[in-house]
């Protein structure tokens, strides 16, 4: 039987920038409760950036960078317009990617177009924890 992932996507303007002190090896699969809010950020497949059904295996590659949450200026996710999706617990590598699929399909089908960056946060929040996805995005320019 395979599973299907019900994930909510929806639109984000996020106001302030999220900061985050850069770690030397950024290991994002690898999260544990308690390792407190971290960030990390992907430069997508170019060629599967804008597919439909890219293929997973190539779309994340390997952190750009990623470290703990900070309060102070360093690295960020700026603020900005975001695909944006989140499910209250850790996701594997795998559900991740999935999950990443499906922001990209609903950003193609609102004729929206996903940058090619893509943001992973893990936080803890109102007693539980969530993997969040940030992917920002521009409308087609003879779009509304």
């Amino acid at each position: 039987m395979v599973s299907v992932m019900k994930t909510e996507i929806s639109r984000l303007n996020l106001f302030s920038p999220i900061f985050f002190v850069r770690e030397n090896e950024p290991a994002p699969f690898s999260y544990r409760e308690g390792d407190g809010e971290k960030l990390f950020y992907f430069e997508l497949d170019e060629t599967g950036a804008m597919e439909v059904e890219p293929d997973k295996a190539r779309l994340l590659g390997n952190p750009v960078c990623g470290g703990k949450a900070s309060e102070a200026a360093g690295e960020e996710l700026s603020s900005g317009q975001y695909l944006f999706a989140q499910k209250r617990e850790i996701l594997s590598r795998d559900a991740i990617i999935d999950m990443a699929v499906e922001i990209q399909k609903e950003g193609l089908w609102q004729r929206l177009v996903p940058g090619k960056k893509l943001y992973l946060r893990y936080l803890f929040e109102d007693g539980r924890s969530v993997t969040q996805l940030f992917r920002p995005y521009t409308g087609f320019p003879d779009g509304p």
